[in-house]
């Protein structure tokens, strides 16, 4: 299987954050994420019309935040919570489910998508099942000298409390096999830490090879990962990855929610494969109120197809062409099903129609102009808030907690450097409702739309750089919150009331 030519998600290098750096502050369509509390408090309820939920990145230490630039061992992903079922962080330990008393922001019925969509997560045909008992061939059961069982397992569609489900049974591990091309081999090559990320000071690989997932193309991997069994595959920080059993109920009909639900960490849903969604979320923040972006500030911390694992669980925050290539998606129609979030909506590819990229309509705050309504008034400093991340007209508030200029850096857990261009952070983005409004390829807030063929769902979002590239869009996949009604049963079930947690 050739992974097809387009953005390699592991491999954005020092690329990722200068195209960030270059978008245009007003209609970049792009967003950071990160992780901890912010001194400005969950908004109240938006009009239906996008809803979304963020996840981060777990490392082995525990879930703690970093209130500086961390100079932690890299690949520390504790932030992340693995909770398949919850997410305490809701606030009052509110159940999913309750309705609010004030339903004037219930949806109409055409946003009310339930059984609305062809692509529901009961179709076994959107599913890669693994019907023949096939093993990873470089990862390994804990404990055990067997190999773990790739992909999906079992779909089964279930009746709960009046409500139908399918219910996922997979491993969390893929099959990827993935061909080396020039532009892979420059990007390993062209890494910053080259020289102390492999062992031999370069990787182990020649264009042409075919690569299957957890197989050893020279990285100085975690220690968790045992030799024959995942070393060398991952970059230094991030744990191997480990069968940790999923098992998820998505529901079949899908319901638009009547209150706001922020994403949280940890698994969000499941892509086709029965790996995790994460959301944009790292775990990390600056000062405890600037939160990083799991695709930018991660991007040394993944492996070639853009994932890595997180107390054993492997995950993708952004679109992966292993993924593309797993589904079919080639750029000629609209995208296919990619995977399904908690709330039972899916999410497609980051193609609307042919050479037409679905479009995410959040913006970048415009810091460089001193009279700029998102700005702080004063040149590149971030020196203020957004009051509301989804309505730019109530102005900026100002902070004690600042965050690094936008020519200022910030060092990842790997240890990497980065500038912190506006777009790095998750607090440099907000939502313009004027370009949801144009319809057509722009989504929500929720980085969703409908249509008469598949009902509301979510795309992954990227730009496409002047070579064809694609870069990671904000908010990456859906959210920051779902759209999506959460019940008991989902794989998520409580909304987290902090941004980035």
């Amino acid at each position: 299987m050739k992974i097809i030519g387009y953005f390699l998600a592991g491999f954005l290098a020092w690329t990722v954050v200068a195209e960030v750096a270059a978008q245009p502050s007003p209609n970049s369509g792009r967003n950071n994420d990160q992780r901890s509390v912010r001194e400005i408090p969950v908004r109240g309820p938006v009009t239906r019309g996008t809803q979304n939920n963020t996840d981060s990145d777990n490392t082995e230490t525990s879930d703690t935040e970093i209130s500086d630039t961390s100079s932690t061992e890299s690949g520390d992903d504790s932030a992340e919570t693995l909770d398949e079922t919850t997410n305490n962080s809701i606030e009052n330990n509110t159940e999913i489910g309750e309705e609010p008393e004030d339903s004037s922001d219930t949806p109409t019925d055409s946003e009310n998508s339930e059984g609305n969509a062809q692509d529901s997560a009961d179709s076994e045909s959107t599913w890669v099942l693994n019907s023949s008992g096939e093993r990873a061939p470089f990862i390994y059961e804990s404990s055990s000298n067997e190999q773990v069982l790739v992909n999906v397992q079992s779909v089964e569609s279930v009746s709960l409390n009046g409500r139908e489900y399918s219910h996922i049974s997979a491993t969390g591990i893929p099959n990827y096999q993935i061909e080396i091309t020039q532009e892979i081999l420059d990007s390993l090559l062209n890494r910053p830490k080259a020289y102390s990320d492999f062992l031999s000071g370069s990787p182990i690989i020649q264009v042409g090879d075919v690569i299957r997932f957890g197989e050893d193309i020279g990285y100085r991997s975690n220690s968790s990962c045992g030799s024959d069994a995942g070393y060398g595959f991952w970059p230094p920080g991030p744990v191997c990855p480990e069968n940790v059993a999923h098992e998820g109920f998505i529901p079949n009909s899908p319901q638009a929610a009547t209150e706001d639900c922020e994403a949280g960490l940890g698994v969000q849903g499941y892509w086709v494969n029965g790996t995790s969604i994460y959301q944009w979320s790292d775990g990390q923040s600056v000062n405890n109120t600037w939160h990083t972006l799991a695709p930018f500030a991660e991007v040394y911390d993944v492996d070639i197809c853009g994932g890595h694992a997180a107390n054993g669980d492997y995950h993708h925050h952004f679109y992966s062409s292993c993924l593309a290539e797993l589904v079919g998606d080639d750029g000629n129609g609209h995208s296919p099903v990619y995977g399904y979030t908690a709330d039972g909506y899916a999410i497609y590819g980051p193609w609307e129609d042919t050479g037409v990229l679905a479009q995410s309509s959040w913006a970048i705050r415009d810091y460089d102009n001193p009279n700029s309504a998102s700005g702080c008034g004063e040149t590149g400093a971030r020196t203020c808030l957004l009051v509301d991340e989804y309505d730019i007209d109530q102005g900026v508030v100002s902070t004690n907690s600042s965050g690094p200029s936008t020519d200022g850096s910030y060092s990842s857990l790997s240890g990497n450097e980065f500038t912190t261009s506006a777009g790095f952070f998750y607090e440099d983005y907000y939502w313009d409702a004027s370009l949801t409004a144009r319809g057509g390829a722009y989504l929500d807030q929720y980085n969703g739309h409908s249509d008469s063929e598949r009902g509301y769902h979510y795309h992954l979002t990227v730009s496409e750089d002047s070579n064809g590239k694609l870069i990671p869009a904000f908010p990456f996949t859906f959210g920051p919150r779902f759209y999506g009604k959460l019940d008991a049963q989902t794989i998520v079930n409580r909304c987290s009331t902090t941004v980035g947690q």
